[in-house]
């Protein structure tokens, strides 16, 4: 399940570390809220014994923001999306917003307007294309992978076959990059974020794509990585 908040800020920018810096404590913030048993062991643990949390962000976009050269301009018209494949932390995170008349997104209080639970159309299971709104985060080795770099589909599709596995659903076959953006850094509690948003192809169920939706691509998703559009 995935939940779109629209939100309007209280300032005219977001400054660049919080993009996507406050996500995580956001997230988190939200499920203490309602189940802090829930939140205290999906940050020291992880999900049914795997390190990956599967919660994922997308950071606030604000319709209508002015074009302002190497600044994260807002409007009144924005939006934030949570998601979570598991009904469990997805009901805790619906709760906790229906309550919620702010977020406090780093430096910038978001006023709630109001949310809606963001239902797309019934996915097929066969070859689906799917494209995100914020960059992909892979590592091999220690080192930020991009597309077209060796290992980039070999560690995008162990992300996804770890996810199918811990959600129980078959794992995708025959993943292709489509299309990618331009490299992009962000700083995440001072360490650096490198990768690039992409749109893929792949051989998928379609219980796997709705998963994945709510989920996002690539690591650090709790961080607003690798939100899916």
């Amino acid at each position: 399940m995935r939940v779109r908040v629209d939100v309007t800020p209280d300032t005219a920018h977001l400054r660049w570390q919080d993009v996507h810096g406050p996500a995580r404590a956001v997230v988190y913030g939200l499920l203490e809220s309602r189940d802090q048993e829930l939140a205290q062991a999906l940050h020291d643990e992880g999900w049914q014994g795997q390190p990956l949390k599967p919660v994922g962000v997308g950071g606030p976009q604000f319709i209508g923001a002015p074009k302002k050269r190497g600044v994260y301009t807002t409007s009144s018209q924005g939006s934030v999306w949570f998601g979570s494949p598991v009904p469990q932390i997805a009901s805790v995170l619906v709760a906790a917003l229906a309550g919620r008349e702010e977020i406090v997104w780093g430096a910038t209080r978001l006023r709630v307007r109001g949310f809606t639970v963001d239902i797309a159309p019934p996915a097929d299971t066969g070859v689906v294309e799917v494209e995100t709104a914020t960059p992909v985060v892979l590592k091999h080795d220690g080192r930020d992978l991009l597309p077209g770099d060796d290992h980039y589909l070999e560690r995008l599709q162990h992300n996804l076959t770890h996810k199918a596995d811990i959600l129980g659903l078959p794992a995708p076959s025959g993943l292709r990059v489509l299309e990618a953006g331009p490299r992009r850094r962000f700083e995440v509690s001072g360490a650096p974020r490198r990768g690039a948003w992409v749109r893929i192809a792949m051989e998928a169920d379609a219980r796997f794509v709705e998963a994945v939706r709510s989920w996002g691509l690539g690591l650090e998703t709790i961080q607003g990585f690798g939100w899916i559009r």
